[in-house]
């Protein structure tokens, strides 16, 4: 029965006993000497990783019930390992001229992504806030790791005040709807969680376990520290922050939803489309006034956020599909932008300012038009790939009765694109300035180059994705 358990879990077990091993031998070893190598064999351990779990077929559980290894989990867990290897291969060069490449930071990276794998397979209450904690644990680390940096230790400190607070929310809330239900597992809780009669205490379970999870994926009210952790943590671990935890996030938000509450979606619905409603806005309207691009990129990541959401407030299997549609592209989209921001630098210094990149398009052609092409898609101008993953929540939305919320999102949408069509203005029609310098490593430029291409020929067959993340949805929702 172990066994049988264990073979379940190898792919979990492989990566964490691989960061424990590397972690003391690294110790004991060449420290931060080691760093550039253990770098490239985590990111390629990951990657072996996504293409060992995509080959999965079935639905299989292990200790119990308390961890599902499903189609919509292995959709989840090959984003999120694709996207962490992809960041610490950009993140490389980037930090080690300036000093802060430590032994550590791929392993805290590969840890977190242990912890996020469990999240998004997490059939019981407890399993689920194991790999929440582990995940974010490993995050505030990451957060703070330019030591000699006031920003990165302030960004650090914030994002683990607030997430203690989400997590005590959580907490409160799972305590609940153990007390209600009687039983952590998502399955028992799913029988007593019926619409007709889901009693108050509950539904306080619900709302609280609701809150906790907002504040992962930085939905409105419960964004507050996303902006400045951002801004304050080194561009690399912005770039991780900005994907991977955000595709965790949301498969642990539908995992819950679902498996734990599925029998009470007109309770929890309306919830989500106000979580929705006031991210999508709120991410339109305060990215106007942000010159700096890390946290523009954060108000833009809490709109993103607010349309993912709409496809679960749909409370279909459809709106799983679409969500995860929309998130695969909102990886993708986000991989080439930081990797554009990892570029920008003038005498050898990091620039943010979106102002710097004044007339960019007359020194770098090929990167402008590149950023182009990923704003146009962050922005959800056709026919690039962003526009159709929008198009899908949005569609969700209105067939799951939410008419609405589909309306205000073509709204916000159309706010939205300002800020993103500001970036494309400053390239090719802003003022001559001081002169831009863009340090471009092969893995940066192929990072950017290869997004960029995937929004313009996505629109072809999508890569496949709208299949796999069908059948993903359908294990899901039954």
């Amino acid at each position: 029965m172990i066994q049988a358990d264990l073979s379940v879990i190898l792919p979990e077990i492989v990566l964490a006993v691989f960061a424990m091993f590397a972690l003391v031998g690294a110790a004991y070893g060449g420290k931060d000497r080691l760093a550039p190598a253990l770098v490239w064999i985590t990111a390629i351990l990951m990657a072996a990783l996504a293409a060992w779990i995509a080959t999965g077929t079935g639905t299989r559980t292990a200790f119990g019930g308390m961890f599902v290894d499903d189609g919509f989990a292995r959709f989840a867990k090959v984003t999120l390992l694709v996207a962490a290897a992809v960041v610490l291969l950009m993140s490389q060069d980037y930090m080690a001229r300036r000093g802060i490449l430590r032994f550590e930071y791929p392993l805290l990276v590969a840890l977190a992504a242990v912890g996020m794998m469990m999240m998004v397979s997490a059939g019981d209450l407890m399993s689920l806030y194991m790999g929440l904690e582990l995940q974010s644990l490993a995050l505030y680390v990451v957060a703070a790791l330019r030591r000699d940096s006031v920003k990165s230790t302030e960004a650090g400190l914030k994002y683990f005040v607030l997430g203690a607070l989400s997590s005590g929310l959580l907490l409160y809330g799972a305590s609940l709807v153990y007390g209600y239900a009687g039983t952590t597992l998502f399955s028992g809780i799913i029988q007593a969680a019926q619409h007709d009669h889901v009693s108050v205490g509950l539904l306080f379970g619900i709302v609280f376990m609701v809150s906790g999870m907002a504040f992962k994926v930085s939905a409105v009210p419960f964004h507050m520290w996303t902006p400045d952790v951002y801004e304050g943590s080194p561009t690399p671990v912005t770039a991780f922050f900005a994907t991977a935890p955000k595709m965790a996030a949301m498969g642990l938000f539908a995992r819950v939803l679902f498996d734990a509450f599925g029998n009470a979606i007109p309770d929890w619905s309306q919830v989500i489309a106000l979580l929705s409603l006031l991210s999508m806005f709120l991410g339109a309207v305060a990215a106007i006034g942000q010159t700096d691009i890390k946290r523009l990129m954060a108000y833009s990541s809490i709109a993103h956020m607010g349309y993912a959401l709409m496809g679960l407030a749909a409370g279909t299997a459809f709106g799983v599909q679409a969500m995860l549609i929309y998130m695969a592209i909102y990886v993708t989209m986000n991989l080439g932008t930081f990797a554009f921001i990892l570029m920008m630098e003038r005498d050898g210094q990091p620039v943010t300012d979106i102002r710097a990149l004044n007339m960019y398009s007359r020194r770098d052609s090929g990167k402008a038009m590149a950023m182009l092409v990923l704003m146009f898609s962050l922005a959800g101008v056709p026919p690039m790939l962003g526009f159709f993953g929008k198009f899908y929540v949005l569609r969700a939305a209105y067939e799951g009765g939410l008419a609405w919320l589909a309306v205000a999102g073509v709204v916000a949408s159309v706010i939205g694109a300002f800020y993103y069509l500001r970036i494309v203005y400053y390239m090719y029609f802003g003022e001559e300035g001081e002169e831009l310098e863009t340090r471009s490593t092969p893995v940066l430029w192929a990072v950017l180059s290869v997004s960029a291409a995937a929004m313009l020929l996505g629109i072809i067959n999508m890569f496949g994705i709208e299949s796999a993340a069908a059948a993903a949805a359908a294990t899901l929702v039954n």
